[in-house]
């Protein structure tokens, strides 16, 4: 990616979200306001891009909009809302872990089930 001003389409593109999305994280305090350009025309910067796909990510990961929100708000504080920011974070990890373990043992269970009915397909269950 350059230094280069990106559009409101351009930055949809590029990571997925809607415009309508975009505005709309951008009116509830999820991202500071974007600079405009001369036209009046939302300008997207580099360091948008970064703060954007940390949110895309942790949007991903089932993290509420509220969450995000005091996220941003931590960020606001600057130095000051570090121990905040990695407080939250280490938590939602947490629960991301707890997530993981729980895919992992269905995907267990499933894999056992799948095993099974092939062994009944080939005729080898005991009737």
């Amino acid at each position: 990616m350059t230094d280069q001003d990106l559009t409101i389409q351009q930055v949809a593109d590029l990571t997925g979200l809607s415009v309508h999305t975009l505005r709309y994280y951008e009116k509830i305090g999820l991202m500071e306001p974007i600079r405009r350009a001369k036209n009046g025309h939302r300008s997207y910067h580099l360091d948008d891009m970064e703060w954007i796909r940390l949110i895309v990510r942790l949007r991903s990961t089932g993290m509420p909009i509220a969450e995000m929100q005091r996220f941003a708000d931590m960020m606001r504080l600057g130095d000051a809302g570090i121990s905040q920011r990695r407080a939250l974070l280490e938590e939602h990890e947490q629960k991301l872990k707890l997530q993981a373990k729980e895919l992992e043992d269905t995907l267990e269970v499933l894999c056992d089930k799948i095993a099974y009915y092939r062994a009944w397909e080939r005729g080898e269950h005991s009737g």
